[in-house]
């Protein structure tokens, strides 16, 4: 079993399994977030739908990963990469960015989100932000031709 995944899964309390492994590592190996089905196309045609999807809602409940809404109101994954995130203290509040050539989405982290003061009564939760343009390869590919 892959150390990291090993290390991860353990830190949050779950037991070790193969679909679990093998999910996690696929998000270890991208810098970008994924589908449902790229994590389906990601692992073969052994993958199992259900194990999968309740593997994702698993890891995100438990602070592994967060999710990420898109226009299509699909929901794509990304792993969550500072240590502070747990079920309790899930905190994933950062700006992402979705190219508009390939279509992948991709966590900015270290970017200052702006301030919003919401009217009185109103009680802040989470917020998302997704900024839409051409991501560097698309561009420096575009520049080549």
């Amino acid at each position: 079993m892959h150390t990291e995944s090993r290390h991860i899964l353990k830190n949050h309390d779950l037991r070790l399994t193969e679909a679990r492994e093998r999910i996690l590592d696929l998000f270890l190996h991208e810098e970008r977030a994924l589908s449902h089905a790229d994590i389906e196309a990601g692992l073969g045609a052994d993958a199992d739908r259900v194990t999968v999807y309740r593997t994702l809602r698993t890891f995100a409940d438990k602070g592994i990963l967060h999710t990420i809404p898109d226009e299509q109101d699909n929901i794509r994954y990304a792993l969550c990469h500072h240590g502070s995130c747990g079920p309790e203290n899930h905190r994933h509040n950062h700006i992402h960015f979705k190219c508009g050539q390939c279509g992948q989405t991709q966590c900015l982290e270290g970017l200052v989100i702006p301030s919003v003061v919401l009217p009185a009564g109103f009680i802040f939760l989470e917020a998302n932000y997704i900024i839409q343009g051409i991501c560097d390869r698309c561009a420096a590919n575009a520049a080549q031709n």
